[in-house]
């Protein structure tokens, strides 16, 4: 799964690795991104405008929109299947900006796990493949939600976890965002690991286990 991750870079480091979008004039760095929280996000609206949504998709026939808390991560072979994603599979598909994330590792014979951060080794920013959602409450006001897809880890992941955040190479990017709407079979080879020579991973204190700790201190070898 993914369940923490960081874009610490500045806008213009979006910018410059990918300069066919359009970004919020000013944004902080954050080092502990967590569910419910904010993301920065490309639809495939066909506006090529990065946003800010809510981490946990809502989907828009929700009732209570706390479902979103549990549908942080969707995995990809079953997007066309669940009917909290199978309609955002084909019409709302988008891009989520990173520089890393987060995953504990299991420790045998200590409770603890042990949390480590994951990113590229040319220590750019990349973007998750995912879904979005708008979903409109009761008194008007729309909320524009997003789930993270999940696939089966490469080997580096491996040793740390039996799932991983699809990372999608720039050349996807536009096949990803095509504002028609797609089906499996146009979509699914994308789903895969991303390659294991190109990520590199390492412990980190346990501070990162608060969503309250979020400061450039938690990306340093623990």
């Amino acid at each position: 799964m993914c369940g923490r991750f960081l874009l610490s870079v500045e806008p213009a480091d979006l910018e410059e690795a990918f300069p066919e979008f359009t970004y919020p004039s000013k944004f902080a760095p954050r080092f502990n991104i967590a569910p419910t929280q904010p993301v920065l996000v490309v639809p495939n609206d066909a506006t090529n405008q990065a946003d800010f949504f809510v981490w946990g998709l809502i989907p828009s026939w929700a009732k209570d929109p706390t479902i979103g808390s549990r549908l942080i991560n969707a995995r990809a072979e079953t997007l066309a299947e669940k009917p909290s994603f199978r309609s955002a599979y084909k019409y709302h598909r988008c891009l989520i900006f990173a520089n890393g994330f987060y995953e504990w590792q299991t420790q045998p014979g200590i409770k603890t796990k042990l949390p480590h951060l994951i990113r590229l080794k040319s220590g750019k920013p990349f973007a998750f493949a995912g879904l979005w959602e708008h979903w409109q409450s009761p008194d008007g006001s729309e909320v524009k939600s997003v789930t993270i897809i999940t696939t089966t880890p490469n080997e580096l992941m491996a040793t740390l976890h039996d799932r991983m955040p699809v990372i999608l190479p720039h050349a996807a990017f536009a096949h990803w965002l095509n504002p028609q709407p797609l089906f499996p079979v146009d979509l699914k080879s994308l789903l895969v690991p991303y390659p294991t020579d190109e990520m590199e991973a390492y412990p980190v204190s346990t501070l990162v286990n608060s969503p309250a700790n979020d400061r450039p201190e938690l990306m340093l070898p623990a």
